[in-house]
């Protein structure tokens, strides 16, 4: 029986879901009592459920004795991380410095929304990975269902993905530009991680809950991605696994690095998601302001056709918004951490898409 919690959340989840770990991992680290339900499992049937039922699902505590337990539901991890902050003192990790925050919101929505296409890619599009996901996915949810109804679930949920490949955007012709982007991402975070323990220093920050979130069915549950990363990227293969439990690890404000004085390192990872999520979000947003039934652009010297993603024009508006409510020498700070890397083009003074 789930037990409402007063003082803490209940998340609904799976280990299967790269958003699930990357909230459960940040709830460890923030050593915020947290029941963890997962999907599939009896105790799920007693969570509320929200209007779209999405991975991972928070009950947040009430504000107030009698509140409705529907009003305390919330979906996704990018506003539900930013609300702990609020609801929860202590081990933040949004940085104080506006700057160095806006940075970070920015390469959670990277993790988010680009690095997400590689882990649906890699699950679904080759064989090896779509048995093993077909096999563990619904074991996970149900461990003790029998194997006929097990293998049958595993196959029919196997096939609804795979047929939904194309909503990614990943096709023969996008696959290369998927891949490639996802071995330039391990090789320049592995060389992050040599000279520094987090993206943005000694303390975990969103960004770094939201790559590890997605690296951990990439570098550790699906075969393919699994051995390029072992192969490649050892290193990051054990910060995907540290970073899975950090509530032991004891932080101070100086942890974080100085957002006019950021590393050689970093600014590749942010070349990195200039490279091919700012295109992707610019195009996206003509698609959606033109009424077009596809995105169609050029990424990384490459072709990239899907249908145009709403939600996604959501997170190009709200980067937007925080970036004109920086202040002038927090947005001097991003303009030269910005500048070169392809990101810039998100904030242009024209602000067209």
């Amino acid at each position: 029986m789930v037990r409402a919690m007063s003082d803490g959340i209940t998340l609904l989840g799976a280990e299967g879901s790269p958003y699930s770990r990357k909230l459960r991992a940040l709830v460890r680290y923030r050593r915020i009592p947290y029941t963890w339900v997962h999907v599939g499992s009896p105790e799920a049937r007693e969570i509320p459920q929200p209007r779209v039922p999405l991975l991972p699902t928070v009950l947040m505590p009430p504000t107030a004795p009698d509140e409705d337990a529907h009003a305390r539901l919330r979906t996704d991890t990018t506003p539900i991380l930013r609300e702990l902050e609020t609801r929860f003192d202590g081990r933040a990790v949004v940085p104080r410095d506006p700057a160095l925050a806006f940075l970070d919101a920015l390469l959670e929505d990277y993790a988010d929304e680009w690095l997400t296409k590689a882990m649906f890619h890699y699950r679904w599009a080759f064989p090896a990975d779509i048995e093993n996901a077909a096999r563990m996915l619904p074991r996970w949810s149900s461990p003790d269902t029998p194997d006929e109804k097990l293998v049958e679930a595993g196959r029919a949920f196997a096939r609804r993905q795979v047929e939904r490949l194309a909503v990614v955007g990943s096709n023969e012709e996008t696959a290369p530009l998927i891949e490639a982007s996802y071995l330039r991402l391990l090789e320049r975070l592995d060389a992050h991680l040599c000279a520094h323990r987090f993206v943005f220093g000694g303390r975990p920050s969103a960004a770094d809950f939201a790559l590890a979130g997605q690296l951990t069915q990439l570098a550790r549950v699906d075969p393919t991605p699994r051995a390029i990363a072992e192969s490649d990227a050892p290193r990051v293969v054990a910060w995907v696994d540290l970073m899975e439990d950090l509530s032991g690890r004891e932080v101070v404000d100086d942890d974080w690095l100085a957002s006019d004085a950021l590393p050689a390192t970093l600014r590749a990872l942010l070349a990195e998601a200039g490279r091919t999520w700012a295109p992707f979000l610019l195009a996206n947003a003509r698609a959606l302001e033109s009424g077009a039934e596809q995105v169609r652009c050029e990424i990384d010297g490459r072709r990239w056709v899907q249908k145009p993603f709403p939600y996604q024009g959501k997170c190009l508006r709200w980067q937007r918004e925080a970036y004109a409510g920086l202040a002038p020498a927090a947005r001097e700070r991003v303009d030269t951490a910005l500048a070169g890397s392809g990101c810039e083009a998100l904030f242009r003074s024209e602000m067209s898409a």
